[in-house]
This record gives structure tokens, sequence and C-alpha cells, in this order.
């Protein structure tokens, strides 16, 4: 994966090219926080102490992982099975008050993971980063959570006035062994978009989606269909009348094809009679056709009013300034590797860093594909070697029974004689 030429955790303003094609548009965004995990890392993370008294608390190594598209492009990567991961890094101080906020990263689970997460936080207010942990209040934490086959669940969750609110959607997290990234989009109006690797998976707003407002709208449960409401779609034709001589048609008639057998003697079985089949002119009981009705107006529904408890908050969207990121995980088995950490106002440049990583994607897929044929031919050769164990211990098995099935006539003829010795003393 190729390396922004930006430095981490530069502040500053940043021309960007806003169209590709042929107008060239240039937008100003600002790079609040972005870290690529490149020499000298440490100096901007605090790995938290949290769990470490109670022996549960993990590490992170920095590392390019198994495969990956650049072995130089380096993240940190969990360490340690069955922990809690947690590391954190201080960022200028960010307002996201009338600006768009822009939270994006990746991750690439090299593991079966079994269960654990994989998600970031954003922090307001002091935290003591040596003790950050997941108790740590946050304005945001967004990202996957997988547990066996059943949880896959993309995480955002929203502080608002102290309490958390996770989105109502259920929204599906990658599960593959590649690197994927995570955008989270949040706008002055309260509108939404979640992207993977760029493009959007979901979009919304902060309204519905979340149950931190009442709704604008609720049903009038009270009220009633009005009584000259004609919810029928089809109505009788009034002009349409029966056929003369409708109603005399008779449901079956005899067969036309039926035939008198030869050996019919009237005598002794009466007066042969065709049999009776159903009448293709009969057509059931006559009813009128239908058509449109004139005075249709729709099925009724509860009408939405006003809800006379909504409030509305013009700063709903606007978390408490950030000023922290960080990495809280529980894992049962360790390998997530986290990289290129950005947080903006700007989603063009978000998606020029996806494109930027991603121009190396092909060359991380081949190396996944290697890594599995290497993982494969090494379980082969273990399950081989497991094999070859189990037949050579049936067989020493084997050995030991056929080996105690001779001595036991020997052991026989050893009791008989003692017997006949005892016998003889005796005497």
């Amino acid at each position: 994966m190729a390396k922004s030429k930006h430095k981490p955790l530069l502040l500053t303003k940043l021309v960007t090219v806003g169209v590709l094609f042929s107008l060239l548009q240039s937008s100003v965004a600002e790079i609040i926080f972005e870290e690529r995990f490149d020499d000298g890392w440490q100096r901007r993370w605090v790995k938290s102490d949290w769990k470490r008294s109670e022996g549960k608390a993990g590490s992170f190594k920095h590392t390019a992982g198994k495969w990956n598209g650049d072995p130089d492009d380096k993240g940190i990567q969990t360490s340690i099975d069955a922990r809690h991961s947690a590391i954190s890094a201080k960022i200028p101080e960010f307002n996201n008050q009338n600006r768009t906020l822009v939270v994006q990263y990746s991750i690439r689970f090299e593991q079966d993971i079994e269960c654990g997460g994989g998600y970031i936080k954003l922090l307001s207010g002091y935290v003591n980063q040596k003790k950050f942990g997941g108790d740590a209040p946050y304005s945001l934490m967004f990202g996957p959570d997988l547990c066996g086959s059943q949880t896959k669940k993309l995480h955002v969750i929203l502080s608002y006035q102290g309490q958390n609110y996770p989105i109502k959607k259920d929204l599906q997290c990658e599960t593959d062994k590649l690197t994927h990234f995570y955008t989270f989009i949040l706008r002055p109006d309260a509108t939404y978009s979640i992207w993977i690797d760029g493009r959007e998976r979901d979009s919304g707003s902060m309204y519905t989606d979340w149950d931190i407002l009442p709704p604008r709208k609720i049903k009038a449960v009270n009220a009633k269909k009005p009584a000259d409401w004609d919810d029928r779609e089809y109505i009788d034709d009034p002009v349409d009348a029966k056929p003369e001589g409708y109603d005399s048609i008779p449901r079956e008639i005899p067969d036309p094809k039926a035939k008198e057998p030869d050996d019919w003697d009237e005598e002794e079985d009466g007066i042969w009679k065709p049999k009776k089949i159903p009448n293709p002119a009969y057509k059931g009981p006559w009813k009128r056709k239908k058509i449109k009705n004139p005075n249709y107006k729709g099925k009724w529904k509860i009408p939405w009013i006003d809800n006379p408890e909504f409030e509305d908050d013009p700063d709903l969207y606007v978390l408490k300034p950030i000023k922290y990121v960080g990495i809280e995980v529980w894992q049962v088995k360790a390998g997530s590797v986290y990289d290129n950490i950005l947080i903006s106002d700007e989603p063009n440049y978000a998606k020029q860093v996806i494109e930027e990583v991603f121009s190396n994607r092909e060359i991380e897929k081949e190396a996944f594909e290697e890594a599995e044929k290497v993982r494969k031919a090494k379980e082969d050769e273990e399950a081989q070697r497991a094999r070859e164990e189990g037949e050579r211990r049936k067989r020493e098995r084997g050995y030991e029974r056929r080996h105690r099935e001779r001595e036991r006539p020997r052991e026989r003829y050893r009791r008989r004689d003692d017997y006949l010795d005892d016998y003889h003393d005796e005497l």
C-alpha cells in the first residue's frame, strides 16, 4: 500500500482536486489527524495499562502483517489472544459544528477472529491515556464487531448528552481477510453516509436512524376513517344486465359422444341413458362485471401528525469537541491490522486515500492467496503426520495385543505347574 506524502498529525489547509474529468475545481480541506503508522508513531500513541493488573491486557505490534500490498506500509496489529487491547492518540481539538466530520480507517482481519471487535472511538474531554479502557466515555464508536457466524455487525454509536445511541439499522461489515476501509461522514444537516472501501453502503439522517430525539411525526392513533371514504377500487357495473335465459342453462348435459353398449338389454337393464358431463355453456351463477370505482379514494391509512413531544435541536449532529482517537477492543483471536486513520472535513480527500492504498490491492490479494496456499500445505502436512502417527500407534497396539495373546498359554502352563507342585507337596 502506497504511503501518503502528508505527515501524520498535520493540521493544515490542503487544496484538493474536486473534479477529476474536465473542470479544475479546488476545495479547501482540513486534515485534523492522519496516521499511517510511519516511523515515530510511538511518540503519538500511548499504550494503556487497562486490565494489566488482571493479566488481561493485550498489546499491539508494528507490522505490515502476513500479507500486504507493500511490505513497507505498516500498521499496528493486535497480538495476544483473549485480551483487551487499548491504545490512544491525542489529536488537535476538533469541533464539527457547521462543518462535515469524516472519520476513516482501514482494518485487515488476518486471524479467524471467532469473536471480537475491530472498531475505533473518538473521545472528548480529558482522557488519562495510560488508563484508557472500555469504560471511558466516547463521542463516536465506529467499526466492525464479529462473533461466530451470526454477528457481523457494523457499529455506529453516537453520544448525545452523555448517553450512547446505536444506529437502528442492521449494518453488516466485511468478513474476509483483506484490507477494508470504513468511512463515516456526518454533515451539518444531520445527514450521514457510511462507506465501505469508498462505496456508499448506507445513508440517512440522525433524526430517523437513531432514537435520540422523539420523532417529528407520529400516527394519529385515534383517527377514524371518514364515513364517506370509499376504498373500493372496483365496483359492480350498474349497467351490466343478465342475458335472457341465463338461469335456465343446466350445469350438466348428456355426453353427446356416449353410445349405448351393444349388449345393453332394456328389459334387464332398463332404459339406457348417456352419462352426464359438465356443460361448457354453463358459467356459474351470474355476476355483474367489475369496473373501476370513479369514487375510489385509495386505501385509508392512519394519518401522521406533528408530535407534540418533539423539540428540535439544531445542534443534534454536533459532537463534543474531539480530543483523542482510541482503539479499545477485546478479541478471542488477535491479529487485526489497523492503519490509515483519518479525521478530516473533506470526503474527497478520504476517497483519495482509499484509491492510493488500493493501488496495490491486487498485490495484496496475490500475497493472501500465496499465504493461503502455504497455510493449506502446512495443514495437509500436519494432518498426514497425524495419520501416520495414528497408524504407528495402531500397529504398536496390535503388536502388544498379539504379544499378550502369545504369553497367555505360557502363563496358564506356569499356573498349572505351580498347582501340580503344590498338590504333590500336600501328598
